[in-house]
């Protein structure tokens, strides 16, 4: 059920990515890149160390010269394994050695540097006692951006684990819901994401009945009952790269207000998914679906944002939200997923991937938004 597996990226491929980035940080006025374990380093190196340790580790990315990915060295032999390794210069260094003093002997002693959100506070701490008229900013802060645009490689692997998901919504929509356990429907989730080529399954959100207000409820032990909406949300990592869709279910036949709310929120969707196009700001899809829920008198209970980015990670810039103003590009993928949420009662959210087109929006996923019915 996996699929043929996909080409993997190449070292031209992760050259191209650490060349865009070293462009783009030079256009914040930044002196490099700082980029320790994690998503980032994954993306530019394909370089993921097998086991999280507190021994420094830490890709160099200084405009107009050669990238460097400090390592230590028994970790060295698989760092010159990786996909990108051929265009990095290793720096290894043993235990009892100091990492920063060597790492500092790269970097522009008084530069302002982007450094990973996840870089530990010792690794910084130490580098900037090692270069105290240093300074440092978040990736997230400096280069929201840095990964937002995705190439056709990449629009492949997020289409793939769209409808990876897809296809567990169809099954998942075929077995029994009334009756059973919250937690055992997201079991089913969960197995069926793997069966569909998910390597990583990052939630398996099953909220049912009042439990569907809370737009992050924790799947527990409540028993699914005949009346319950029941709001789906899933995803995870599929050769790398994430899906993450919503779907709200009906055990049995809904209320004539179900009903009615369901339609809105699908209508509010539609919407965001209209605003979609080059050169719109992040905002205006918000404000696209939140206007319609807003004016059949719900937007009291549209509580959270419309979307977010998705990619090597199932959330990551650009953000749908009011006061974002950073235009859509053509590459840009992310969620559009408006909901409504009626406390102690029942809750809806319909959520698609979207990515962004020449001509506009194109979604990855294709199962049905009109409401299900289920037993």
């Amino acid at each position: 059920m996996t699929g043929t597996a996909p080409a993997p990226f190449t070292a031209d491929d992760y050259r191209a990515r650490r060349e865009r980035a070293a462009r783009t940080a030079a256009d914040a006025g930044l002196a490099g890149l700082l980029v320790a374990p994690g998503p980032d380093l994954v993306w530019l190196t394909g370089y993921a160390p097998t086991a999280e340790t507190e021994r420094l580790t830490l890709l160099v990315l200084v405009p107009g010269r050669d990238p460097v990915l400090v390592v230590p060295a028994l970790e060295a032999p698989d760092a010159a394994k990786a996909a990108g390794a051929p265009g990095l210069t290793l720096r290894d260094w043993t235990d009892g050695k100091d990492p920063y003093a060597a790492t500092a002997t790269l970097l522009d002693a008084s530069g302002r540097f982007g450094i990973s959100d996840n870089a530990w506070a010792m690794h910084l701490l130490a580098l900037q006692h090692a270069l105290p008229d240093t300074s440092y900013a978040s990736l997230t802060d400096a280069l929201p951006m840095l990964r937002a645009v995705k190439d056709a490689a990449e629009l492949e692997l997020l289409a793939a684990a769209g409808a990876a998901a897809d296809a567990t919504f169809e099954e998942i929509r075929k077995v029994p819901f009334g009756g059973r356990h919250e937690s055992d429907v997201a079991g089913d989730l969960a197995d069926l994401l793997r069966d569909f080529g998910h390597s990583q399954v990052d939630f398996t959100i099953v909220a049912s009945g009042p439990n569907g207000a809370n737009p992050h409820h924790e799947v527990g032990d409540r028993l699914i009952e005949r009346g319950d909406m029941v709001v789906l949300d899933f995803g995870g990592l599929k050769d790398g790269y994430g899906s993450d869709t919503s779907r709200t279910v009906h055990v049995g036949e809904p209320t004539d207000e179900e009903r009615r709310v369901h339609d809105l929120v699908r209508e509010a969707q539609e919407a965001g998914y209209r605003a979609v196009r080059p050169g719109v700001a992040c905002q205006e899809v918000d404000r696209a679906a939140r206007a319609v829920i807003a004016d059949a008198g719900y937007g009291e209970y549209f509580i959270h944002r419309t979307g977010h980015g998705i990619g090597v990670t199932t959330h990551e810039p650009p953000y749908m939200i009011e006061g974002e103003e950073q235009p859509l590009v053509p590459g840009m993928c992310f969620s559009v997923e408006p909901g409504v949420y009626l406390p102690g009662r029942f809750g809806v959210r319909i959520e698609d991937i979207v990515t962004v087109t020449e001509a506009g929006g194109r979604r990855l996923n294709d199962t049905t938004r009109e409401m299900v019915i289920v037993d």
